[in-house]
């Protein structure tokens, strides 16, 4: 898959697509990344990309035509018709459900917004999907970017040193979109706090009920919906509903 990035800090991603596990995809190219600056794209010898918002008020906003030209070059170099994203507030949250898609894709052309916003033509033109992280204001789209290249890169075969170990994520239909449980490693004794018995037993049926049940506990306390959202789907047993209605250990 390949993604393309327009923005105008290209400097940025450097050490992203150099460090820590997920630079793999990025070296082989599993998760093909390219990035456009955006001011090689204006016009005059100061490559302007901004300009005061029409009506007045604070801030500039990114000029139409470098993002028009700059997409243009991309679409001639791709050859197809990948999706523009645009990371907006206005936009739906970024959700696991939405990685493993992107994952699964092709690609797309994504566009990292800076100063006041964009001219509202350009997103009516060429934007197809938006996309927020959350609700809360970055300095730019960079960091969105970078947040859903590395969720769509360590979903890449061979990319973890573990190929399950995304399957164990928090969100992950292979834990029913439930939070993960705690984690332990060693000593087995730390400040006066032992390991949970039940991970030392060997036993593997105990260890994993220990673990369904600390996720259980885990979900309920800090995100509900995603309680109502399995038992609405049907994914819990009359076990975990027995684990529910009990009062929750102190697991965190």
């Amino acid at each position: 898959m390949r993604f393309d990035v327009i923005t105008l800090f290209p400097e940025l991603f450097g050490p992203f697509l150099e460090a820590g596990v997920t630079r793999r995809a990025y070296e082989s190219r599993q998760v093909d990344v390219r990035l456009w600056a955006l001011r090689d794209f204006a016009d005059g010898n100061y490559r302007r990309v901004d300009d005061r918002p029409f009506g007045g008020g604070p801030g500039m906003v990114m000029m139409a035509a470098p993002l028009a030209r700059c997409l243009q070059a991309i679409r001639a170099e791709r050859a197809d018709a990948a999706p523009v994203v645009l990371f907006s507030p206005v936009g739906a949250r970024l959700d696991h459900a939405a990685v493993a898609q992107w994952s699964a894709s092709a690609g797309a052309v994504l566009v990292c917004g800076r100063y006041e916003g964009i001219d509202q033509r350009f997103i009516d033109t060429h934007v197809d999907v938006q996309v927020s992280l959350g609700d809360f204001v970055l300095s730019g789209g960079e960091i969105a970017a970078m947040a859903l290249l590395d969720a769509v890169a360590r979903l890449q075969p061979g990319v973890l040193n573990d190929e399950g170990s995304h399957q164990l994520d928090s969100f992950n239909p292979a834990l029913d979109g439930l939070l993960d449980c705690p984690h332990y490693t060693r000593p087995e004794t730390w400040d006066g706090q032992p390991v949970p018995a039940a991970l030392l037993s060997g036993h593997h049926a105990q260890i994993e009920r220990w673990r369904r049940d600390r996720r259980l506990e885990i979900t309920a306390r800090h995100r509900p919906d995603l309680i109502a959202a399995a038992r609405a789907a049907g994914r819990l047993t009359q076990v975990d509903e027995a684990v529910l209605a009990k009062p929750a250990k102190n697991c965190l």
